[in-house]
């Protein structure tokens, strides 16, 4: 949410998401998240923000594309589960052939480089996400 709403200041921002729930919200001016700042944007701001379930619409025009996805880190096999980033990436690539992809999840060193070659590109790069807390 926070990166779709400083974007959507100055930018046409389409959020992806898999919950309908989710969608309506973005949609309806409401926050996913619990964030007074995050709030009081959507409520007072003019923003270029929408939100989609539909792959397609939120690829087709982007000039970049941020991928905030979970990536459960399991203890026991002291292993990150990247199949969601790993799955957005594919779409993504095959949806849209000019977009930069940006990976925000968090994931293993080495990872970027590992999708790079899958996928013979150079348009999967890394930015690492900083939480507040």
């Amino acid at each position: 949410m926070s990166l779709s709403v400083l974007l959507a200041q100055h930018n046409d921002v389409t959020v992806l998401d898999i919950d309908t729930e989710r969608v309506g919200r973005i949609n309806n001016k409401q926050s996913t998240v619990q964030d007074e700042e995050i709030e009081l944007f959507l409520a007072e701001k003019s923003l270029s923000l929408t939100a989609t379930l539909d792959k397609q619409e939120a690829y087709k025009n982007a000039g970049f594309i941020i991928i905030a996805t979970p990536t459960d880190y399991d203890s026991d096999t002291n292993r990150f589960d990247t199949s969601s980033v790993d799955a957005v990436v594919e779409d993504a690539l095959k949806l849209n052939t000019d977009a930069l992809i940006v990976i925000k999840s968090t994931i293993p060193v080495g990872h970027t480089k590992l999708l790079q070659k899958k996928f013979k590109t150079d348009r999967v790069i890394f930015s690492p996400e900083f939480l507040r807390e």
